[in-house]
């Protein structure tokens, strides 16, 4: 049976309602079920940046003649674990920032502020970590195995920062529905 014949049975008013409520609904669950999709592909993408990341940082701590860093292994574990930390933690839950209400401007939440915070920290540090890895492969730097180490904890310290700003976001939001 098409809409048509359904349509036809109806009269003027409830046409015109019926009409509405096949736009509404048919716009609202393909509009919805492509957002779902781009938000995959969208946590996707930064999950790869992230093992990228990971794989940048290693290659440089690779570099040094510690046999800790030099391992296959720490390389797949420190991608893993930098494509973990920007899947879970850059892209916060859009509907934390729509439960918060303030009942005056200068108050903070906890939970929003803390999670928007970590991210962006977390963010910064192991985007200045990956910006001087990268520099240091490209460039061919020989630089201290100090400064590698510094490197490599910028990036670990950045992307903890991020998976637990996605814990905090995810734990709030939980508690606020």
């Amino acid at each position: 049976m098409s809409i048509a014949v359904v349509l036809s049975a109806l009269s003027p008013g409830e046409k015109k309602w019926a009409k509405y409520a096949y736009v509404t609904l048919t716009t609202w669950l393909a509009r919805s079920a492509l957002i779902k999709v781009a938000h995959i592909f969208e946590r996707t993408g930064l999950a790869m940046v992230g093992g990228a990341g990971g794989l940048y940082v290693a290659i440089g701590l690779m570099r040094m003649q510690t046999e800790l860093f030099r391992n296959e292994w720490m390389v797949l574990l420190m991608m893993l674990y930098g494509a973990f930390g920007f899947y879970v933690g850059i892209d916060l839950p859009y509907r934390l920032a729509q439960k918060v209400n303030f009942p005056r401007p200068e108050e903070w939440s906890l939970g929003t502020d803390a999670a928007t915070l970590a991210s962006a920290a977390g963010t910064f540090f192991a985007a200045i970590a990956v910006f001087l890895s990268v520099s240091m492969i490209v460039l061919d730097e020989t630089g201290h195995d100090g400064f590698r180490v510094l490197v490599g904890c910028c990036w670990a310290i950045g992307t903890s920062l991020q998976i637990a700003a996605g814990a905090i976001g995810r734990s709030t939001l939980g508690g606020a529905t």
